[in-house]
Parts: structure tokens; C-alpha cells; sequence
């Protein structure tokens, strides 16, 4: 399975009273579908996977994956702080109907470089899923470098890295691992496009979950080495960037998603977007609705 395009990271809607709320997710399922969403992510750090129990990450991925219904690829988010239980949860996505697990490095234990190698082995030699690599050091304090990703990158099982470090240099270097059986993705919003520019397969974005439209066209403009088009496009969403990055993800784009009613909050410990910046919401908000509405009027044209 070769991985590519706009690829979102749902962020899973609660109810006021912090349930999950299955009729949002739904319609946030739908959304993405309708807007040419190529792909999506259950249960990664944007939709607060650590914050769910069980049963609640089993309806969130059992719901995602009948709705979609094989139109698009399903990825579940099951990387842990241990390799046997990401092996489990790897197994769980997989029962559920998961086309791929999103495994992020071992989050807190800081494990060594061939530490990650024994880890995404062991994982992929358990054959539940395709595994996709996750590198984000600024939430996990680990850092997987490239040489590390090309001991794994020949893995069969192995299919493609999402890589969240921004770094320019870091992304050359990624790219000349990138073949048909593994895909290099942007993890960054804002460097996105430039990744996708330099041979990048796409993006799994967090704004996407309100810039769907968007996020699509960008992909295609900027995979098809459209330059110009896909650089204005990408200045026209950076004050959605701007606005989506003041507090640590999800709480911003659960701002704009709660505006437009999908859901409402989060789970403690992390606290609805500070009154200093919520109140840009609803301008931010309706400035993603108007790009989003002139992209769908012009492309239907």
C-alpha cells in the first residue's frame, strides 16, 4: 500500500458532558470524504488517543472504518511507550479493520537508536498490520534519525514514515529512502507544501480537519509540481497555521472544529483554548470557511 496525499489526523469529538460523540465523528468522517481526503488517522495524538479507554478506541476505529467502508485507508494510531503493547494495540486496530498503524516512537522512555530498531521490527515481524513510522521528538523526547529510518525503511511491513521535524535537511535526507514501497510524509503543516515541492508524498495534517478542501488541492497542486499555484495556496492557509499552533495541538483546532459542531472540549490535562485566543476563533474560523467554499466553487466549476 503506497501512501500519499492529504491525510488527515482526526481529532475525536467529545460531547458537553465528555462522552464520545459518535454522531460528530460521523459527520466529521463524511466531511473528509466529501472533500477528497485521501486517507485518515484514528486515534493519534491529535484525536488524544491517551485519553481514551478501550471500549471508546474500538467504537471511534469500528465506526471510522464501516463508514469508510474501504474508499480511502484507515490508519490507527497503536504506538506505546513498550514495544509488547504496541504489538497488542497494533493486533486491536487490526481485529477492528485498520488498513495500517500509525506507530509513533516509544513516547517518554527515550529509547536508544537500536533501541527503535529492535522496536519497529518487532513490531512489523508481527505482521498484525503495515506499519507507518512516526518521528515527533517535541512530544515524544525521542528523536529517530535518518539512518535509523534506513534500517527499517526495507522492512516489508514497514510502508512509510510520517516525519514531524521541520528541518529542511532532514527532509532531503528522508527522500532518498522514499521508493514505490515506502513513502516519506510531512508531518509539519506549515513546511508541508515545501516537502511536497521536494518529492514528498503527501502530508498527515492536522489542519485538514477544517481545511479538508484545502489540504486536498495543496496536495495535488504541489505533488504535480505546480510551484507557484501551491505556494500561493500555502501563504493564503498560514494564518490558519498561525492560529492552530498558539496552544499545544488539539486544543486550537478543537476551537474551530467545536465552532463549526463538531463537538465540544477536551480531556483533562489539557484545558478548551485560553480566553486570549479564543476569541480570534470565530474570525480565523470563518476565514477557513471562505477558502474553503471559494476552493469547492472553483474546483466544481
Amino acid at each position: 500500500m503506497h501512501l500519499s496525499g492529504s491525510i488527515t489526523a482526526l481529532a475525536t469529538p467529545f460531547t458537553s458532558t465528555g462522552e464520545i460523540d459518535l454522531d460528530a465523528w460521523r459527520r466529521l468522517l463524511e466531511a473528509q470524504l466529501q472533500a477528497g481526503t485521501q486517507a485518515i488517522v484514528v486515534a493519534g495524538s491529535t484525536g488524544e488517543a491517551a485519553a481514551l479507554y478501550d471500549a471508546e478506541y474500538d467504537a471511534l476505529l469500528r465506526t471510522a472504518v464501516d463508514l469508510v467502508a474501504g474508499r480511502i485507508p484507515v490508519l490507527a494510531g497503536t504506538g506505546q511507550s513498550n514495544t509488547a503493547k504496541t504489538i497488542e494495540q497494533t493486533r486491536r486496530a487490526a481485529a477492528l479493520g485498520a488498513d495500517l498503524a500509525l506507530v509513533v516512537t516509544p513516547p517518554y522512555v527515550r529509547p536508544t537508536q537500536a533501541g527503535l530498531v529492535a522496536h519497529y521490527r518487532a513490531v512489523a515481524d508481527d505482521d498484525a498490520l503495515p506499519i507507518v513510522l512516526y518521528n515527533v521528538p517535541g512530544r515524544t523526547g525521542c528523536d529517530m534519525q535518518v539512518e535509523t529510518v534506513a534500517e527499517l525503511a526495507g522492512h516489508p511491513r514497514i510502508v512509510a514514515i510520517k516525519e514531524a521535524v521541520a528541518d529542511p535537511a532532514r527532509m532531503t535526507a528522508l527522500l532518498r529512502l522514499r521508493n514505490a514501497s515506502f513513502s516519506v510524509l510531512s508531518g509539519d503543516d506549515p513546511t508541508a507544501c515545501r516537502a511536497m515541492l521536494a518529492g514528498a508524498d503527501g502530508i498527515v495534517s492536522v489542519a485538514s480537519n477544517v481545511l479538508p478542501v484545502a489540504f486536498r488541492r495543496l496536495c495535488d497542486l504541489a505533488r504535480g509540481g505546480r510551484r507557484d499555484e501551491a505556494e500561493a495556496l500555502d501563504a493564503r492557509m498560514q494564518p490558519a497555521y498561525d492560529f492552530l499552533g498558539v496552544e499545544p495541538n488539539p486544543i486550537p483546532v478543537k476551537a474551530v472544529l467545536a465552532h463549526f459542531g463538531y463537538g465540544h472540549g477536551l480531556r483533562l490535562p489539557l484545558l478548551p483554548l485560553s480566553a486570549a485566543h479564543a476569541v480570534r476563533t470565530p474570525v480565523i474560523a470563518a476565514d477557513i470557511q471562505t477558502l474553503e467554499h471559494t476552493l469547492r466553487d472553483s474546483l466544481a466549476a
